[in-house]
């Protein structure tokens, strides 16, 4: 009778734990996929600034302004890949459609 008390325990301990680890994944993903696509957002935020300073003191197709197009071209493919979508600073919203070239 005890032995039988100590594995039902046994169960509801380790059913427990298993919950416990369940729910903690649920929680923690959608936290480092949201702090993942901040850190997107702000590297794309500092190389559109970049490019928009390179744009004005060197002109639209300079080379430093053409050198910060890719950089940041770069990064939108970077963000694409990973999370499905890009931040576009200068609208503040996040695209769902690859469609960044020529902008």
């Amino acid at each position: 009778m005890k032995r039988r008390q100590e594995k039902k325990r046994s169960v509801r301990l380790a059913i427990s734990a298993l919950m416990l680890g369940v729910l903690m994944t649920f929680v923690a993903v959608p936290s480092s996929f949201a702090d993942g696509r901040a850190k997107c957002q702000a590297k794309i935020e500092n190389r559109e600034a970049k490019l928009h300073e390179m744009e004005r003191r060197y002109g639209p197709r300079s080379p430093q302004a053409e050198n910060w197009r890719r950089a940041l071209n770069a990064e939108r493919e970077a963000c694409w890949n990973k999370y499905h979508g890009w931040w576009n600073g200068d609208e503040h919203r996040w695209h769902s459609e690859r469609d960044w070239e020529g902008r």
